[in-house]
């Protein structure tokens, strides 16, 4: 086994429980903790409304933006949400990585493309948008990118060598063979993963973490409604790995997540 990845380092500073939970527990699926979240709309609104009207009408910033935006920030600022599982040790991930579906088309049977991109620390909120939004009109114009092809092609062979290929993979990863090009690439090593049902008109709901990769946390957004006291809220239900941190130290960084939407000035 190789004791370093391209990815993350190794956390060495841990108490003895959390580096025996690995253990107790080997399947992120055996480890989920699920938390709800409510975030007040008003102020995001309000903001919306103002940056949109400097901005091009095709290339308006919306709530999912914002959502993105506050998402980086906690992960930056809380690195201990950015963590994960590999060979039965933690790691602390290097970068911010954040992975959203996406449907082609506001119709049935439209496919659904994944984009996972890059959040540094140090770019506006402007930057970003447009960045998400060139990434998007890219997928509708049929661009795909490396692990979309990856996946074309191997659906073309037998099930039984993607399932030995799947195993191959996943032994790499939990002996830290894989290459940093597959990293980068790949959707499932992501430090979160988010699935915004709203966009379609549905409502939140807690979704499994994949054993597959390195992703430790799920995010899924339902749709707008107004609470009795007339207040627009939507909720954003989450999965996370306990393993690698505590719940309280997960729950106060998404209660920061949704305080900077309620105040998103902070986001700018």
């Amino acid at each position: 086994m190789i004791f370093s990845r391209p990815d993350a380092d190794r956390i060495r500073d841990l108490s003895r429980m959390r580096r025996f939970m690995p253990f107790i527990s080997p399947r992120r699926n055996d480890s989920l903790v699920f938390y709800r979240t409510e975030i007040e709309l008003d102020a995001a609104n309000a903001l919306l409304e103002r940056i949109n009207a400097k901005r091009s009408a095709d290339s308006p910033a919306t709530l999912f933006h914002l959502y993105l935006r506050s998402a980086a920030i906690a992960m930056h600022e809380r690195p201990g949400v950015n963590r994960f599982v590999a060979g039965g040790k933690l790691w602390q991930r290097n970068h911010v990585a954040i992975t959203f579906s996406a449907k082609i088309a506001m119709e049935d049977g439209a496919p659904v493309s994944t984009i996972k991109r890059i959040f540094p620390a140090a770019e506006s909120f402007e930057q970003m948008v447009d960045s998400v939004l060139e990434e998007l009109r890219a997928r509708r114009k049929g661009i795909e990118d490396r692990a979309e092809k990856e996946v074309k092609l191997a659906l073309v062979l037998p099930g039984f060598l993607i399932r030995a290929g799947l195993w191959l993979l996943d032994r790499a990863n939990r002996w830290n063979l894989m290459p940093r090009s597959m990293i980068d690439d790949d959707p499932l090593f992501a430090s979160l993963f988010v699935a915004n049902l709203g966009s379609v008109g549905l409502g939140a709901g807690f979704h499994h973490l994949w054993e597959y990769g390195t992703c430790s946390m799920f995010g899924v957004i339902g749709g707008f409604r107004r609470r009795a006291d007339g207040v627009e809220v939507m909720n954003v239900d989450y999965t996370y790995d306990e393993r690698v941190e505590d719940g309280l130290y997960a729950g106060i960084t998404l209660e920061q997540l949704t305080g900077r939407l309620e105040d998103p000035e902070s986001l700018l």
